[in-house]
Formats: structure tokens, C-alpha cells, sequence
């Protein structure tokens, strides 16, 4: 090789090597390439992980890639003003979020800046969006129960302080209504709120906050909203951002309900981030963590022992199937990590039972662990009465000679069905709720017609609540049922129906 060629090499790897380590700041770097929200910086050397990183004009990024010549950094901002060689700045932070209890009846992004128009938001100190689970030793077992208000749900598949429930179906199904229906049931309840949307419609969300203000529930409630339109880096962090404002109250010994609206769209943003940052893909082009990704969230709901502060926090997170298949990768992923789920199945929704909770794939693995005696007590043979009337009524279809008993079983499913319809954005209180499963439990339903189940029962939670507020009470100081009470509400009930069908017939 000749000198000159010789002097060219040397020459260029030194014009490589200044590019490269421009900077021998570890806390200062140099944008190498930006696009798509996405900036590859070199020069810092020291950044951890999850990190926070400032540019220019205020936009600040996430230090997601720690590679050994670049570091990827997702930009929590627009990247319109960033260029190749713009120096970036370590800021030797985790990325944190204001916490407390100011942020009740506000609504933040995701990064717990406030949205809504209603001023500065004084928080009292800021926690890292994320944190370690809480331990084992820390924990204790999930027994008091969270009423939803709705009545399929609370008979059939009770869900516990510090439980995670999740709320699963195709779209247009009614998973955000099941939620919202349990944010609502939580008034004069002494739990906050929390309500994370992911990747929904802005006018979606001003919906559900329209309906929690219209029914004094932003009191209570934070809602935690990264929209569509916003960039994948603050959808991903939104469900973090909304799980540590709820970890300090729970760790203040609050009770603590957060519905995360939905993991589906947190999973395609957190997809897009890794495709954007060149990680490789795996199945459905979803990264290898996908799992951690969910896990680390859900695993921060518990319910605290008495050493610890007592508190809980109850997630409800959604899954979004595509026709029906819980099969596919982020509903199994999310199925494995929850206790359970509320399954709503397209064609009870079509078919008008709403809401469309299928009692056969829905589950709860806290069980009757959270569930009152006075509950256990009316809905002991429901979910068998309900499977045996959905199996005998798909072969009733084929058949024009049905016997006996096989009529008595239709007859009874298709009155409990209409039993346990009830209306978006309604709640039925839970000492009101044991009167109505009683209806079924103790053969009264036998005694209407399947049009009169619904007036009845608003009929019958009238004459009670004003004519038997002692009866009532009395349920309602530890929810068990004596002899005796049972009794009084058999006498109570025969007496409403015979009423009923006078006032009916008048």
C-alpha cells in the first residue's frame, strides 16, 4: 500500500472517530439521526435506562436503547425542531409524576400535565412512574369485596380489593361501560379512581368524563388520558403514569380502582416504539418483552397487610379481541397475568342482555372470597342454573317436543337472564342487589312473567326502600342473612308481588 493511501486511511479514521466521540462529556451527547419520533444519540456514556434526556426547547425524551455506540431515546414531544448534531443533556433522572391528592376530579396526560383547562395542578411530591411490585411478605390475601353495582358481575363473578379483573370482548361490546359502571358504584364507597385511556378518541374520552361529572364522580377520580392522535412514547407511559398516582394512595392505606382503557392499543404503541428502535421482532411482530411490558403493570395491584397500611389497588384492565379469539398473543399474555376475567360475549350484546357478560368463559379466581354472605347465600346455584339453561336451550332449538322439566329449566334461564339485564350507567346498591337475586334463589321468579321481571324489581326496591328501611338496614349492617331475616323477606316479597299484579291489573 502506497504512503498516500496510507495518510487518506489514517485521515478518515480520524474524521470517523471526531464525529463519533465529538463530546468526552459521559452527561453530554450528539444527536446522530432523528425521524418518527425516534433520536439515536451518541456520547452518553452513563445514561440509564428509562432515563430522562433534555433537548432543545423544552422537549424532553426516554432512554429506552442503551447500546455500546448509541443510546435510543423515544421523544416525549415533536421531533420537528431536532437535528443531526444537536447536543442532548442528561438530566439524571428517572422519569417521575406529580402524585396526590389535588389530581381528584382532574384531567392529566401522560405525563401528569394537566388537560383540562382548570389551572395548575400543586401535587405534594413526584414518584417514578415505575417501581418494583410490592413483595410477597407485603401483601395479603384478597377478601373484601369491591362492589361494581352491576348485578352479573357482583353475583356471579365477584372481584376483590386488589384483585385484577379483566374486562375482555370485541369492540362495541360494552368493556368501558363495565368500567365506568364500577367507577360510578364507588361514590360514598371511601375509593379512588383512577381511568387510563389508551389510544381512544378524544371525543371518546370527554364521553366518559362528561358521564363521571354528570353523576358527581370526578370527585373521586383522576383520569389519566393519552388520545389517539398523541405520539406512541405517551401512550406507552400513560398506564405507568396512572398506576403511580394510585400507588401513593395505596400506600397511604387508601383504597385504590384503576381501569386501564385499553392494553390492546398500549401493546401496538409499545410494538411501534421497538420497531422504531430497531429491537427484533417476535410473534405478530410484537417485541420479546411484550409479556414484562403488562406484567410489571398489573403485578403493582395488590392489597397491602395491616403492616404496611392496608391499602389496595384494584385494576381493571381491557383487552380489545379481534371476533372473539381470546387466542390471539396480548389476550393469552393478559389472561395469564390477571385473576380472572369478564368475558362479554358480541352475540348477548346483539341479542340485547346487557350488559353481555358471558357467565360460561367469565371467570374470578379470588371467587367467593370476596363476596358477602348474604350474596353467597342468594346466588349459590346461579351460575349452574345459567349453564344448564344455555345448554338445554341449544338443543331445545332442534327439537318441537320438549318435556316437562326441560320447559320448567327454559322457563326459569329466560327469567334469570332478564333478571340480571341492566342499563349502561346504572348501579344497583348491594343491599338492594341481595333482594333481587332472592327473586330467583327462593323460586319468586316462577311466580312472574318474564315482561314484568325488570318492573318488578324496581317495583320491589321502592316498596322496600320506603316501607322496610328497618328490613333493609339490617341486611345492610354485615350482609348475612338469618333464618329469621330470610323469613321476613319472603313474607316482604310475596306480599310485593300480590301488590304488584293488583297494580298491574288496576
Amino acid at each position: 500500500m502506497s504512503k498516500l493511501s496510507e495518510n487518506m486511511i489514517k485521515q478518515l479514521k480520524d474524521q470517523i472517530l471526531e464525529t463519533k466521540f465529538e463530546t468526552s462529556s459521559v452527561d453530554v451527547g450528539r444527536v446522530y439521526s432523528v425521524g418518527d419520533g425516534i433520536a439515536f444519540v451518541r456520547g452518553l456514556d452513563d445514561v440509564l435506562a428509562n432515563e430522562l434526556v433534555h433537548f432543545k426547547d423544552d422537549i424532553y425524551g426516554l432512554a429506552l436503547n442503551l447500546e455500546d455506540a448509541q443510546v435510543g431515546i423515544v421523544l416525549l414531544g415533536e421531533d420537528h425542531d431536532i437535528r443531526e448534531g444537536d447536543e442532548v443533556y442528561r438530566t439524571k433522572k428517572i422519569i417521575e409524576v406529580g402524585v396526590g391528592d389535588a389530581l381528584l376530579g382532574r384531567v392529566v396526560d401522560g405525563l401528569g400535565r394537566p388537560i383540562d383547562d382548570k389551572g395548575p395542578i400543586k401535587t405534594i411530591e413526584a414518584r417514578p412512574i415505575e417501581r418494583i411490585a410490592p413483595g410477597v411478605m407485603t401483601r395479603q390475601s384478597v377478601e373484601e369485596p369491591l362492589y361494581t353495582g352491576i348485578k352479573v358481575v357482583d353475583a356471579m363473578i365477584p372481584i376483590g380489593k386488589g384483585q385484577r379483573e379483566l374486562i375482555i370482548g370485541d369492540r362495541q361490546t360494552g368493556k368501558t361501560s363495565i368500567a365506568v359502571n364500577a367507577i360510578l358504584n364507588q361514590k360514598g364507597q371511601n375509593v379512588k379512581c383512577i381511568y387510563v385511556a389508551i389510544g381512544q378518541k378524544a371525543s371518546t374520552v370527554a364521553q366518559v368524563v362528561d358521564s363521571l361529572e354528570k353523576h358527581g364522580a370526578m370527585e373521586y377520580t383522576t383520569v389519566v388520558a393519552s388520545s389517539a392522535s398523541e405520539m406512541a412514547p405517551l401512550q406507552y407511559i400513560a398506564p405507568y403514569t396512572g398506576c403511580a398516582i394510585g400507588e401513593y394512595w395505596m400506600d397511604n392505606g387508601d383504597d385504590v380502582l384503576i381501569v386501564y382503557d385499553d392494553l390492546s392499543k398500549h401493546a401496538v404503541a409499545y410494538r411501534t416504539i421497538s420497531l422504531l428502535l430497531r429491537r427484533p421482532s417476535g410473534r405478530e411482530a410484537y417485541p420479546g418483552d411484550v409479556f414484562y411490558l403488562h406484567s410489571r403493570l398489573l403485578e403493582r395491584a395488590a392489597k397491602l397487610n395491616d403492616n404496611y397500611g392496608g391499602g389496595s389497588m384494584t385494576a381493571l384492565p381491557i383487552i380489545e379481541t379481534q371476533a372473539g379469539d381470546i387466542s390471539a398473543y396480548i389476550p393469552t399474555n393478559v389472561i395469564s397475568i390477571t385473576d380472572g376475567q369478564l368475558y362479554l360475549n358480541t352475540d348477548q350484546f346483539s341479542s340485547g342482555q346487557r350488559p353481555a357478560v358471558d357467565s360460561g368463559m367469565s371467570v374470578s379466581r379470588v371467587g367467593s372470597a370476596a363476596q358477602t354472605s348474604a350474596m353467597k347465600n342468594v346466588s349459590a346455584s346461579l351460575k349452574l342454573q345459567l349453564a344448564t339453561y344455555y345448554d338445554m336451550l341449544s338443543f331445545a332449538q332442534f327439537s318441537s317436543d320438549i318435556d316437562e322439566s326441560t320447559k320448567k329449566v327454559l322457563d326459569r334461564g329466560e327469567r334469570i337472564t332478564e333478571l340480571l339485564k341492566q342499563s349502561a350507567l346504572s348501579n344497583v346498591p348491594h343491599e338492594l342487589m341481595i333482594f333481587t337475586i332472592f327473586l330467583n334463589r327462593y323460586d319468586f321468579l316462577d311466580e312472574l312473567d318474564v315482561k314484568d321481571v325488570i318492573p318488578f324489581e324496581k317495583y320491589l326496591h321502592n316498596l322496600v326502600v320506603n316501607s322496610h328501611s328497618e328490613l333493609l338496614a339490617r341486611v345492610k349492617a354485615d350482609y348475612k342473612l338469618d333464618d329469621q331475616m330470610i323469613e321476613e323477606m319472603k313474607v316482604v316479597i310475596s306480599d310485593a308481588i300480590k301488590s304488584f299484579k293488583v297494580s298491574k291489573n288496576a
